[in-house]
């Protein structure tokens, strides 16, 4: 309130109130927890936070998945997840943010929203739709690929979805040189992704050999630790030395170009991103290193088994072909996956048809 003194009078004024809040930027909390490729598809939400509301944007994850956000220059400041969320939630609490966008939804993150006590908008994970569409093939799921609902959780905030696709970000440190791959593979190659994190999302060794030779290209391997003997047994398969003498002319006659380096195990994530990014195609299972080929814009050829696309989880804004056999009533036996065929036929990765064309 103003007080004026004017023609001998005082005139009082009522001026608007304007709010320290309304001064300054609004800091606001992402949350998703896990995995590496469902990390990757949040990433148009901090980067929509930040261009479009000039917010400080905060990102809470695992500690074992920082390595996905380390470099995102969207994201201000991680809080990571060890082995105390109490801990975790006393960190959150000294930093006072205006939102919480919740988009893992789950007991761990209800409970980081009621001690935060700020405006939160959650994402629906659809767990009803799912569970019918896995037990009674009653299909009520929304044709809506999950990146875009991640980004409709945003709409209060006024935020508008953009068209610039994932984000992945290299650190120079972790970028593979050429003279880092084999002479055979430094002047164009096809990457294969055979990891997953469940035996159901992954073709069997014999059909990752029957795979890679219809690529019929230079292929580097892709996985972890875990995948390391599976990818020696393919690599074998291909190996010139392991055969007579006369064996590599009789390749060259049948027009064979398929030659293995088995990288799984020998690069850390960042670096097996560096593969993906300069590679000509990506051949990959239903797992993180596909979503991290969409973020480079790469030319797809994604393998499904137990899971569906339906679910929303295929390469977004990029080409893509899909690989699966769908015409069994058993599939999807899961919305995530299993340590093996609970019919015991796997006919979902056994039989589906190697289709496709690699120009």
């Amino acid at each position: 309130m103003l007080v004026v003194f004017r023609a001998g009078i005082y005139v009082t004024c009522t001026l608007p109130v304007i709010h320290d809040e309304d001064m300054t930027k609004k800091k606001i909390l992402v949350i998703r927890f896990s995995s590496i490729g469902d990390i990757v598809l949040t990433t148009p939400v901090p980067r929509a936070l930040k261009i479009q509301l000039d917010a400080e944007v905060h990102y809470c994850t695992k500690e074992k998945y920082a390595t996905v956000l380390n470099g995102n220059p969207y994201i201000d400041k991680l809080h990571l997840l060890g082995n105390s969320l109490n801990d975790l939630i006393r960190e959150l609490q000294e930093e006072y943010y205006d939102y919480v966008i919740d988009l893992h939804h789950n007991l761990r993150t209800q409970l980081i929203k009621q001690r935060l006590g700020v405006q939160h908008y959650s994402f629906s994970k659809l767990n009803v739709e799912k569970w019918l569409m896995v037990h009674f093939k009653i299909n009520k799921l929304p044709n809506v690929h999950i990146v875009d609902r991640y980004m409709e959780t945003l709409k209060p905030l006024g935020i508008k979805k953009d068209s610039l696709g994932l984000d992945y970000f290299i650190p120079e440190k972790d970028i593979v040189e050429k003279e880092w791959l084999p002479e055979t593979h430094r002047y164009g190659y096809v990457a294969y992704a055979i990891g997953a994190q469940h035996n159901t999302k992954k073709l069997p060794i014999n059909r990752m050999i029957e795979l890679c030779d219809r690529i019929n290209k230079p292929i580097i391997l892709l996985g972890d630790q875990h995948d390391r003997e599976t990818g020696e047994q393919v690599a074998r398969f291909f190996d010139k030395y392991d055969h007579t003498s006369d064996y590599e002319p009789q390749l060259e006659e049948l027009g064979k170009k398929t030659v293995i380096y088995n990288a799984c195990g020998k690069f850390n994530l960042n670096q097996s991103a560096s593969i993906i990014k300069g590679a000509q195609h990506v051949f990959t299972h239903d797992t993180g290193l596909m979503h991290i080929a969409a973020a480079f814009k790469k030319n797809i050829f994604s393998i499904w088994g137990n899971t569906i696309p339906a679910f929303g989880m295929y390469p977004y804004l990029t080409k893509f072909t899909i690989l699966e056999n769908n015409k069994l009533s058993c599939r999807p036996c899961s919305k995530i996956g299993y340590s093996q065929c609970p019919k015991g036929h796997f006919k979902c990765m056994r039989d589906i048809v190697f289709d496709f064309y690699v120009p």
